[in-house]
């Protein structure tokens, strides 16, 4: 298994940074789809992109595609997969997750149990056995119909990437971990700006960009299912990619990242979550409302996720949250604003028409990201030598 084919899903609508996180460690893009991108790599890829990637929710090692319109074609299909060649035998394997879009076949629990009985059958005549333990390692298998075509992988990462690892403590209607680091990256910030989150709740705008400053693999602190596959990917690529990882960080940067909320236990959770990533010395925490938002500096950077009354009882005080929120960011001179929610009224009470406006799902929850766009700071001069 020299050169392997990996899909990578992400958020619905941030496929384009996903592409230019991959491109970045290296590997060639194969395509790019609602959701999802497929890219191309050695075996060390599977390591690397589990470790590196900020904004994939798992990897998955693609083993086939293929047609089915019937559960016989979907059988026969699944059995010509050579198996064998990626599963021990004593692996535990299973289809863990089908989902369906636009095609014939649909019903997830008649997919997973008509192709775990094609690969039993494959392995039956591969390995010349009628039983499996099924004790050794795990191998879940996820699959995907869109338009009749099934795409089959093996889920690499075990419990989805926007677990880093650091939150143990997260405030209602959290933002996730994959979904903060991809608007960071959309946003034009970098580590040497001033990045303020006025609704910083369990603190993971803060905590993915002093990550993203410090240069931080948001895999490291986690293990992946594939990790176990001594068979398939050597002991040694994991350890390559850590030390990789540990090579590349930057602990001691300088950063200006702060993080307010109006709720102080939020906030202690929130400096409990820092203290578990490691960049505790690189974020300000603070109980403060989004009324006492000020800063002296210029050209800051606003990156937040407000409350959008995801409760009825929530709803009543929107307006007067992104009242005062609009009101706050008009006394930052020259500061951009980037907003996520799903509340429908954000831009009149916040009191300005964004510049732009994305549409992602977080989840099945429909939000926008407003972009407020502030003045680019002076060039600063590059001092050459002396003629």
């Amino acid at each position: 298994m020299e050169r392997v084919e990996l899909i990578a899903p992400c958020h619905f609508g941030l496929e384009s940074v996903l592409k230019r996180e991959i491109l970045d460690l290296g590997y060639e893009i194969i395509k790019v789809e609602d959701g999802r991108v497929t890219f191309r790599g050695d075996q060390g890829a599977v390591c690397r992109a589990n470790l590196f990637l900020r904004t994939a929710e798992r990897i998955l090692l693609k083993t086939g595609e293929f047609k089915a319109v019937t559960f016989d074609e979907l059988f026969e299909k699944t059995k010509q997969i050579p198996w064998e060649e990626y599963i021990p035998e004593d692996g535990r394997f299973w289809v863990t997750k089908a989902a369906s879009v636009k095609s014939a076949l649909f019903s997830p629990s008649d997919i997973q149990s008509i192709m775990k009985k094609a690969m039993v059958e494959r392995m039956k005549l591969r390995y010349r056995k009628e039983r499996f333990s099924e004790e050794g390692a795990s191998y879940p298998i996820r699959v995907f119909f869109m338009k009749d075509i099934a795409t089959v992988g093996i889920d690499t990462s075990g419990v989805s990437l926007h677990k880093r690892g650091y939150r143990q403590l997260s405030s209602k209607a959290p933002i996730t971990e994959t979904l903060a680091a991809a608007l960071i990256l959309l946003s034009p910030w970098k580590k040497d700006r001033i990045l303020v989150d006025p609704f910083c709740g369990s603190g993971t705008f803060p905590i993915e960009a002093a990550m993203i400053a410090a240069n931080m693999a948001p895999g490291l602190n986690r293990s992946f299912t594939a990790e176990e596959w001594t068979g398939l990917i050597p002991r040694k690529l994991w350890l390559e990619a850590a030390d990789e990882a540990r090579e590349l960080e930057t602990l001691d940067v300088e950063t200006d990242i702060q993080g307010y909320d109006a709720d102080g236990e939020v906030i202690r959770a929130a400096r409990q979550n820092a203290a578990d990533a490691g960049v505790e010395h690189l974020i300000h925490l603070q109980q403060r409302p989004v009324s006492e938002l000020r800063h002296p500096k210029k050209y800051g950077f606003i990156i937040t996720n407000p409350p959008y009354g995801e409760r009825l009882e929530d709803r009543e005080s929107l307006p007067q949250i992104y009242r005062e929120f609009g009101e706050s960011f008009r006394r930052l001179s020259d500061w951009s604003a980037y907003v996520i929610t799903g509340y429908e009224d954000a831009e009149r009470y916040f009191g300005r028409k964004a510049d732009k406006n994305r549409k992602i799902y977080n989840g099945m929850i429909k939000t926008y990201f407003y972009q407020f766009m502030g003045p680019k700071p002076p060039r600063r001069e590059k001092r050459g030598p002396e003629n």
